[in-house]
């Protein structure tokens, strides 16, 4: 999912800015509505090639790279690392196009499990000062030409320096595609993570994302805490004018920082089984640490140095 394309696609729909300051841990609202779907980081070219011919990273997670066609004919290519639930996508410098290629660019996806809750979290976002969401429909093609509606997505603006969050909806249509090979629904409404996601992650180690830490401008912040307060997120700040978000199965931290010092700084990955001694990976200008236990910790350098 690439910002600079979901803005140009929201583009004619609408939207506002909107700004917020968190306060000390209160929970948004009561029903969490919203959980981490995936995250996205551009990383420098050393480090997003070492990921891309990592043979390690193949054997650990169910690994991919992928060329996604979207809604206009717009592709990106990324790589991708994929568990139960939750997923991550990695991109180097200038592999997207624009401004969101630049070093340090980054995103956050947070979905719905139960269908309608989307239109819930849209409401909810009046209430907490976004008075005119942005929507769109994000489409896919499978290689035929023939779009396939993907998910319904809303943004708290179009406006942003170097990260955005958006909260998605996966279409019905999409789950009926054979293509998507997704799973069958596990209860009427169903438009879950585990049912988009394939079961390979079975036949790895990386089970699921457990945090994820990113550093972003203090204005990308202020636009992303309304809409994590709507999806049901409990929102405390930190030392320095962080955030920290919780619930939702995925704990979520932002530094703020300059733009300069933007982007994704820290993963962390629960396994599908404990291993019992420590495993230190070095990719590209990054480190994956894995174990002991059944938890691994990925860190990675600030604009690629150390």
């Amino acid at each position: 999912m690439i910002i600079v394309l979901v803005m140009t696609l929201a583009g004619a729909v609408g939207g506002g800015v909107a700004t917020a300051q968190a306060e000390g841990g209160r929970p948004s609202l009561d029903r969490q509505l919203l959980f981490y779907n995936h995250s996205y980081g551009v990383l420098d070219r050393e480090t997003a090639d070492a990921i891309e011919h990592s043979d390690y990273l193949r054997d650990f997670a169910n690994f991919q790279v992928r060329t996604t066609t979207g809604t206009g004919g717009r592709t990106w290519t990324g790589r991708y690392l994929m568990g139960r639930e939750t997923y991550l996508e990695l991109f180097g410098v200038g592999d997207i196009p624009g401004q969101d290629g630049t070093l340090g660019s980054a995103g956050l996806g947070l979905s719905t499990e139960r269908a309608g809750d989307l239109a819930t979290v849209t409401e909810r976002l009046k209430d907490e000062g976004v008075a005119d969401p942005v929507s769109f429909l994000q489409t896919r093609d499978f290689g035929d030409g023939v779009p396939v509606p993907w998910f319904d997505a809303i943004l708290t603006t179009e406006e942003y320096d170097a990260f955005g969050a958006w909260a998605m909806e996966y279409r019905p249509e999409y789950f009926a595609d054979p293509r998507g090979k997704t799973e069958p629904a596990s209860f009427p409404g169903d438009v879950g993570r585990e049912r988009y996601l394939s079961d390979d992650y079975r036949t790895h180690l990386m089970r699921d994302v457990t945090s994820v830490r990113l550093a972003v401008t203090e204005g990308d912040l202020a636009d992303t805490v309304p809409l994590l307060r709507a999806g049901g997120f409990t929102v405390r700040t930190v030392g320095g004018g962080g955030v920290v978000a919780e619930r939702g199965g995925t704990t979520i931290r932002f530094d703020a920082v300059p733009r300069d010092q933007a982007g994704m700084r820290q993963i962390d990955l629960s396994l599908n089984h404990p291993v019992k001694d420590r495993h230190v990976e070095r990719i590209g200008n990054s480190d994956l640490v894995v174990g002991p236990g059944s938890h691994a910790v990925w860190k990675f350098a600030e604009n690629g140095t150390e």
